[in-house]
């Protein structure tokens, strides 16, 4: 239980109830007897909370564990429930979008194709039949929404304005979160790509547990996330990351080196040719195989630039040619190894395409944490 010298009863019951909370949602369901031995607190006092959590709709009781004998304990969870979450994944060909309890565990996914010159306000429909998929898969609606988080291609700044897209030019200049706040009455929350990528991976993927991340989003572009001390790392103007700004780095346009391979079929479709230079790669084919090593040489200057400033316990290829990270990595490594002082483990994601839309969630969770179950914001609403 925290100290409150000198402060008031309402301020104690507010530390109590948020401290009944986080342990829930930790480790949830608990007896009233767990939950008072993890909180410091009596098991009186643990009653009352509990009972004015469950008045304000935070709290439920759960049925006993199967084959308890005698008169069971009650036991309670946080209701993860009683509202919901969509992360978004705006890309230049696909709009992902998922949607989540309050603990961001995901309950319904959908997908809508787009096409990178596609009008801003096609792309913003497309948005919004994402989010309609969702809840019509979870049967909600969108009144029980409290927040969506979304990730785009390209520059953001701190106020959710797209500043510079390079995969969409037409997203330019376009204040993102206005126009979603006109589409959707909840609170929303717009961050680059890459960086809940990492975030993801730092969470539910492969870099798990890990405090110092660089992650190279590599695909039909070039992005990357980066993870400093456990935490996303935005910088000052929230550009942080955007190596491929720099033409030295090489990092601008590495994909036309697959795209435009000699051996490609003629008549393969432009989003197919990095897909099928990888694959001809792995089978063995020569020139496939001299297409990937200029892509790797260039893939590696920006990231041994990134991997020599910052020191990174681990280097997380991710995004759609992380499918074919049994090409990629090995020749990576031998080129990072000729440059780098100390060299990080370098693997590939675990979360695939998915790792924005599920970054997207994450940082959903960890804004509602911020707003409700911090002690300094204020206390709890009673819940929708």
């Amino acid at each position: 239980m925290a100290d409150v010298r000198g402060g008031d009863l309402s301020r104690l019951r507010q530390l109590n109830s948020l401290t009944a909370i986080r342990e829930l949602r930790r480790a949830g369901p608990l007896t009233l007897s767990a939950l008072a031995e993890r909180t410091g607190l009596s098991r009186p006092s643990m009653k009352e909370v509990t009972d004015e959590l469950m008045g304000l709709g935070w709290v439920e009781e759960v049925p006993p564990s199967p084959g308890t004998m005698g008169r069971p304990a009650r036991r309670y969870r946080f209701r993860a429930d009683s509202g919901y979450l969509v992360g978004v994944d705006i890309g230049g060909h696909n709009i992902r979008a998922a949607l989540s309890d309050l603990d961001g565990e995901i309950l319904a996914e959908t997908r809508q194709p787009v096409l990178p010159d596609d009008p801003i306000e096609e792309r913003l429909a497309a948005i919004e039949r994402a989010v309609s998929g969702c809840l019509a898969l979870s049967r909600t609606s969108v009144s029980d929404l409290w927040m969506i988080s979304v990730g785009t291609v390209g520059v953001i700044d701190v106020e959710g304005r797209v500043i510079y897209s390079a995969a969409v030019p037409a997203w330019r200049d376009l204040d993102l979160a206005g126009k979603l706040r006109e589409m959707f009455p909840c609170q929303i929350l717009i961050e680059n790509d890459s960086r809940l990528a990492a975030m993801a991976e730092t969470r539910r993927g492969v870099a798990k547990g890990a405090r110092d991340v660089v992650f190279m989003h590599v695909g039909r572009r070039m992005g990357a996330g980066l993870i400093i001390g456990g935490k996303v790392h935005r910088g000052f103007g929230a550009a942080a990351g955007e190596i491929s700004m720099l033409p030295e780095a090489r990092w601008f346009d590495p994909a036309e080196h697959l795209n435009t391979c000699p051996s490609l079929p003629e008549g393969t479709p432009p989003e197919d040719a990095a897909g099928w230079t990888l694959a001809a790669a792995r089978n063995g084919d020569p020139v496939a195989l001299a297409a990937v090593e200029r892509y790797v040489d260039d893939l590696a200057v920006g990231t041994a630039a990134m991997v020599l400033i910052l020191d990174p316990q681990m280097v997380v290829l991710g995004g759609g040619f992380s499918r074919s990270s049994d090409v990629l990595l090995g020749r990576l490594r031998e080129r990072l190894e000729r440059t780098c002082m100390r060299m990080p483990e370098v693997r590939a994601s675990t979360l695939g395409d998915e790792c924005v839309v599920v970054g997207a969630i994450d940082y959903a969770v960890d804004h509602l944490d911020d707003q409700l179950f911090t002690p300094d914001k204020g206390p709890l609403p009673v819940t929708r």
